[in-house]
């Protein structure tokens, strides 16, 4: 794969991930077995949406210029894993979670590798090449 190619994919795959963090939210509300942690009241998750909503519109930015935005890119993929990595051991431990190993732990997971594949390491590497090879 080229690395134009690879821009390419890596700017549909932040808008998805920008998009999914958007849509967290409608997720709690629709399937919460798969994607909220609390049953009754909490401020938990109004939080955590207003993280992701943040989250998923600066995304959606990053898609315009994803060298520009290594570092969103670099904390996106390794909050993702490290979060997803804390919900499964939850999921695991506590009664009644099972759910979020079909919702919200795997999407933390898919994003993460889908981000840390195609994202170039470097912008020096990453640049491609004009006709005059500046």
């Amino acid at each position: 794969m080229t690395v134009v190619d690879r821009l390419r994919y890596l700017r549909v795959v932040l808008v998805l991930a920008g998009l999914a963090c958007l849509a967290l939210y409608p997720l709690m509300l629709f399937w919460p077995s798969g994607w909220a942690w609390h049953v009754g009241h909490s401020d938990y998750p109004m939080m955590i949406v207003g993280i992701y909503a943040t989250l998923g519109v600066f995304l959606i930015l990053a898609a315009r210029d994803p060298l520009a935005n290594l570092s969103l890119i670099w904390f996106t993929v390794w909050s993702s894993a490290v979060h997803g990595g804390i919900m499964a051991v939850q999921t695991v431990t506590q009664p009644g979670q099972m759910g979020h190993l079909a919702g919200d732990v795997p999407a933390l997971f898919i994003v993460a590798v889908a981000l840390a594949i195609l994202t170039p390491r470097s912008q020096l590497v990453a640049r491609p090449r004009t006709r005059n090879g500046a």
